[in-house]
């Protein structure tokens, strides 16, 4: 097993994000290619989040809530409000824009999961799409309450609709908890805490740290002495190697910079109605080090 700290970060004007991927030691797990804890965390009136129109391609992000509640537009015009338990799947694929914005200026609280899928080259260009799942397949286990958000858990199946094979599970606990989860041996599989600590397998592990577990398990023990949340990710590997910059996902350095230099002149990229939120500017890649992921 490979532990990878998460690091810090900010989105928006000053909510401090943990980035458990991509990282030094860990780019993908299986097609997830980036995840951000955003909270637990309060905070006061007019201080709530806002993230202002943005682009996207060749991924899709997936938004897992928690608690809280986030006001979603994008550039196909959906608009929609994702609450605690519900999920938010937007298909970058050739170009999308969207914005975040707090639903009130009301005090609050925001805890949720942000991930991106990176779409494979036969899905990469396809049209842009949007999905709300207000209900997903819950069941107990041992004492946790286990959402399954993608692919099949427990013999559940999410109806979250992604492009590679893929699984993702939040187990919560209220209490001392004890369980052991199926998994697919063909998938390679990671875990972050989101509060509380736990067992995983023999490792004790606390928010902050992502665990690779690696291939070949078909089950996994986790074993929490009090309240608990953890994610669990994985997926078959990714057959290609992706650069990931910005909020791009691609294969090659002159799509990042025609991607850049498009929404920055304010073409190709559609734009989002009704966000209070200024617009973000890319910047420049002139002499960055792009991220490379996969295999």
């Amino acid at each position: 097993m490979e532990r990878s700290p998460a690091r810090a970060s900010t989105i928006g004007a000053d909510f401090t994000i943990r980035r458990a991927l991509p990282s030094r030691q860990r780019r993908m797990v299986g097609a997830w290619c980036f995840l951000d804890q955003a909270g637990p965390v309060s905070y006061g009136a007019g201080q709530d989040l806002h993230v202002g129109p943005h682009p996207h391609i060749g991924l899709q992000t997936f938004t897992w809530m928690i608690e809280g509640e986030i006001l979603h537009r994008d550039s196909l015009g959906s608009e929609q409000i994702i609450r605690p338990g519900q999920v938010n799947l937007m298909t970058a694929g050739r170009g999308i824009v969207h914005a975040e914005d707090a639903v009130t200026d009301a005090p609050g609280r925001l805890h949720a999961a942000q991930l991106w899928i990176a779409l494979p080259d036969a899905e990469r260009h396809r049209e842009p799409a949007f999905q709300h799942y207000p209900h997903l397949p819950v069941l107990e286990s041992g004492g946790f309450t286990v959402t399954v958000l993608a692919g099949i858990g427990f013999g559940q199946t999410a109806p979250t609709h992604t492009f590679s094979p893929l699984v993702g599970m939040d187990l919560a606990c209220a209490a001392a908890a004890q369980t052991r989860v199926p998994l697919n041996p063909a998938f390679e599989h990671a875990v972050l805490v989101l509060s509380g600590a736990l067992d995983v397998e023999e490792e004790t592990l606390q928010p902050g740290t992502l665990l690779y577990l690696g291939q070949a398990r078909t089950q996994l023990a986790l074993r929490s002495p009090a309240a608990a949340r953890v994610l669990l990710i994985g997926g078959a590997p990714f057959g290609e190697e992706i650069l990931l910059w910005w909020n791009f996902v691609a294969r090659t350095q002159e799509e990042m910079i025609g991607a850049t230099a498009d929404w920055n002149s304010g073409r190709r990229f559609g734009t989002v109605s009704g966000s209070p939120s200024p617009r973000l500017v890319a910047p420049e890649l002139a002499g960055l080090n792009l991220g490379r992921g996969g295999r």
